[in-house]
């Protein structure tokens, strides 16, 4: 003989939804402090990096096809100057 089995609905109305904690914040002061520490980069004016580069061109005998590497060249060798 089978026994019958009450059967119970459930609505999500019915159920209890568990909430999140709310997030606790970060702590960002560490990473204010370290940006306080990092030195900011030098400003190195276009007309240096363009003096420098012309003269790279020059003592390469002003040969083309170079342009863009005596420019970043120059960029680096007066940021590293500057700092």
């Amino acid at each position: 003989m089978l026994a019958a089995i009450p059967i119970t609905e459930t609505y999500m109305a019915d159920t209890v939804k568990k909430t999140k904690t709310p997030a606790k914040p970060r702590k960002t002061t560490a990473k204010k402090e370290k940006a306080a520490q990092s030195p900011k980069p030098a400003m190195v004016s276009r007309e240096e990096i363009e003096q420098l580069a012309r003269s790279y061109w020059a003592a390469r005998g002003y040969q083309d096809g170079n342009a863009e590497q005596d420019w970043l060249r120059a960029e680096q060798e007066l940021l590293k100057m500057a700092s």
